[in-house]
């Protein structure tokens, strides 16, 4: 089914999205709706394109498990499985092959073969003008050995939906009835149908006797146009599981978006049991695809019977949306966004249209799923019956246990760590744990976006203070931040920042950033499940890239390094002073190794005078300090280096004779310390002397 994009009609006036999606969202009128952030998932994953692929053709795939032990998928716009030749990732086929077709798929993940057992008027009939409108599966449902499968009335230009209908199954899929005299919904009303998927035959519903259908009005998948009625609401009815076909029968949700359920048969009486007016890609640069979409689509609703959760999986042209609710009526939660960025997409890196988790596919700790859905825009063509893997670990309460460690990398697969991030343009994201700075990946999208990120989540918790970051390629419109560059920790399900972050060396906000340069960036010591970089991204296309990310809770971590953080002239904390000479800070005026500040000291005497710090290490460990000085050049005095805790000197290195800014490097080992003092400092002369101090860190050789 081909996505085809008209001009909007109206202006959209608002923006919003999640906390993981777009943090510089604008703000909502006082009307509109958007679900809560869920707390049940601490990571989730899923791959950037799809894995695993059938030798078939078609797309939508609404399935269901069946009481036989295979999986009924209804499809569009293609052959299924047997009807001629198909091979994986086919594209759609001519007319006249079939608008519908149903097939069993046998077999497990990685060894999936199908039949095709019927199609097009075997299937179900198209109620409006002949050759306007053709008939597209939208839910499937096994109850009592009967298949059930929701059939729509499209237009072919994509963008109507006015009737649906049920038709039967008694054989497996292999014949089918409905009331032929007239569809079941029609006027748009819960026209796109889809199922609960209850596992097989439904047997994982032991609560209630019922079968349960949601309903979007009208369009099948996100909405740009204001014609279509309330696009950005989830409906919901209830059917005893031996008169699904009987419309008389059915009822509506009437409840609120809390889960607070009641019911009615009366259909005009519905309301929404999600709603979501978030509109994502807002301002983007292509024409051809103007994106300001909806985010609830034709996806699929199944219930994982291991996680006693169900699982709402919508889509939009740009990403998937994710939802999750601990009943049918909720309250529905959205936990994730995949975002595939703009076009074009490729067989590496793309997403598609009615995303559906078939029940048999999820393993038994319920961890484990894969999504079905289907795109052939932009370069993809996976139009075919094709799953990528979804993994996800719910939320479990711990406490952060990690010691400190100057060569753990926090941000390793054993810890269970999954990469964030706003959009990665060619979907490697494992690119940026790879310990390699040859290879880049960036968040070019086409959206003129806000606010960009990267980072990881992790299921527990962990103690951290220092994040390293590796910018990847510099482009001529971006690659880079702009501007509000800070480090996020999430806990407790919600991003706050860290505290006394200091970055060495500055970072500059603009192209000069990169490529493949490493910034530190150090913080006051804290836990969380999760970190992040994040802040404006740069350039005439929004963007910035990386190549590396790195986590640590490190001892020997100096505060404020370049002294961007002085508040004012004179030297306050972390910085101490030694000596009772002249010490202060420029504040921007230009003197500055890097950034905006850097310290002094000034006098005409012969004292001893010093700034200094003392920084937590790991006993018996080795650490290189590092400084960036300039003097006067008219004393040879100049002593830079560590003190231990009686003030002995563990290590120093002598300077003088810098009339340009030159790093020194003291190399040392912290024997039996807990903590040592740095200081850089210098005996006067005795006539009028100077020195200048910037960018001062302690790092593992």
């Amino acid at each position: 089914m081909k996505i085809f994009r008209k001009k909007s009609k109206f202006v959209i006036l608002v923006s919003v999205a999640s906390c993981w999606m777009l943090a510089g969202a604008l703000s909502l009128p006082a009307h509109a709706v958007v679900p809560q952030d869920s707390t049940f998932f601490s990571t989730t994953a899923i791959e950037s394109s799809d894995t695993i692929n059938t030798a078939s053709q078609g797309d939508l795939w609404a399935s269901c498990w069946a009481d036989d032990g295979h999986l009924y998928a209804a499809n569009g716009d293609g052959k299924g499985f047997t009807l001629g030749s198909t091979t994986p990732n086919s594209v759609p086929p001519a007319p006249p092959n079939p608008d519908i077709a149903v097939n069993r798929i046998t077999g497990s993940i990685g060894s999936l073969s199908g039949m095709t057992l019927a199609t097009n008027s075997a299937v179900g009939q198209i109620w409006n003008t002949s050759g306007a409108y053709n008939r597209k599966p939208t839910g499937m449902v096994c109850v009592n050995g009967e298949l059930y499968l929701a059939v729509q009335d499209l237009n072919l230009d994509f963008n109507d939906a006015p009737n649906a209908t049920i038709a039967k199954s008694t054989d497996h899929g292999t014949t089918w009835t409905w009331n032929t005299a007239a569809p079941m919904f029609n006027n748009h009303t819960f026209t796109t149908i889809m199922f609960l998927d209850y596992g097989p035959n439904s047997a994982w519903n032991t609560f209630d006797n019922y079968v349960y259908a949601y309903g979007l009005d009208n369009n099948w998948r996100d909405s740009f146009d204001n014609t279509v009625s309330d696009p950005n609401k989830l409906f919901l009815a209830r059917i005893p599981k031996s008169s699904i076909q009987n419309l008389t029968t059915w009822e509506f949700y009437t409840g609120d978006l809390n889960g607070n359920a009641t019911w009615s048969n009366d259909i005009n009486l519905r309301k929404p049991v999600l709603q979501d007016d978030r509109r994502i890609y807002v301002s983007t640069r292509d024409s051809a695809h103007p994106g300001n979409t909806s985010v609830l689509s034709q996806g699929g609703i199944v219930y994982n019977k291991a996680l006693n959760r169900y699982l709402y999986t919508s889509w939009t042209e740009y990403t998937f949306e994710f939802y999750e609710a601990p009943q049918p009526w909720g309250p529905w939660k959205k936990f994730m966004t995949k975002d595939f960025g703009g076009y074009p997409w490729s067989d590496t890196k793309n997403g598609g249209y009615t995303t559906v988790i078939p029940s048999k596919f999820i393993s038994a700790d319920g961890k484990t799923m894969y999504v079905q859905s289907n795109t052939f825009v932009g370069g993809a063509t996976n139009y075919n019956f094709s799953l990528r893997k979804f993994v996800v670990e719910p939320y479990v309460s711990t406490t952060a246990a990690n010691a400190k460690s100057d060569t753990t990398n926090l941000a390793a697969p054993a810890n269970g760590m999954k990469p964030i991030e706003k959009v990665a343009h060619y979907g490697n994201t494992q690119f940026y744990n790879d310990g390699s700075t040859t290879q880049n990946e960036d968040s070019w999208d086409q959206e003129n976006k806000t606010t960009d990120w990267w980072g990881y989540t992790w299921p527990r918790n962990y103690n951290m203070n220092k994040l390293v970051y590796t910018t990847g390629q510099i482009f001529s419109d971006g690659g880079w931040f702009s501007g509000d560059l800070k480090v996020q920790i999430r806990r407790n399900s919600q991003w706050v920042d860290a505290t006394n972050v200091q970055v060495g060396p500055n970072y500059p906000y603009n192209n000069t950033a990169g490529p493949n340069k490493t910034y530190t960036f150090t913080f006051d010591d804290t836990w969380g499940d999760g970190i992040r970089i994040i802040g404006t991204p740069g350039g005439s296309a929004k963007f910035t890239s990386i190549s590396e990310l790195s986590v640590y809770y490190a001892s020997g971590v100096v505060q404020d390094t370049c002294f961007e953080k002085q508040a004012t002239a004179v030297v306050s904390a972390p910085w101490t002073t030694d000596g009772p000479d002249n010490k202060g800070i420029d504040r921007g005026i230009g003197l500055a190794h890097s950034g905006a500040n850097n310290a002094w000291i000034h006098t005409s005497s012969t004292n001893w005078n010093a700034l200094m710090q003392q920084v937590n290490v790991l006993p018996n460990t080795n650490y290189v300090l590092k400084g960036w000085i300039r003097n006067s050049n008219n004393f040879t005095g100049g002593f830079f280096g560590v003190r231990n805790s009686s003030g002995g000197v563990i290590s120093e290195v002598n300077y003088g004779g810098l009339l340009n800014y030159m790093q020194q490097t003291v190399s040392f080992n912290s024997g039996s310390n807990t903590s040592v003092t740095l200081f850089v400092g210098y005996w006067a002369p005795g006539i009028d002397s100077w020195i200048q101090v910037d960018d001062i860190v302690l790092e593992k050789p």
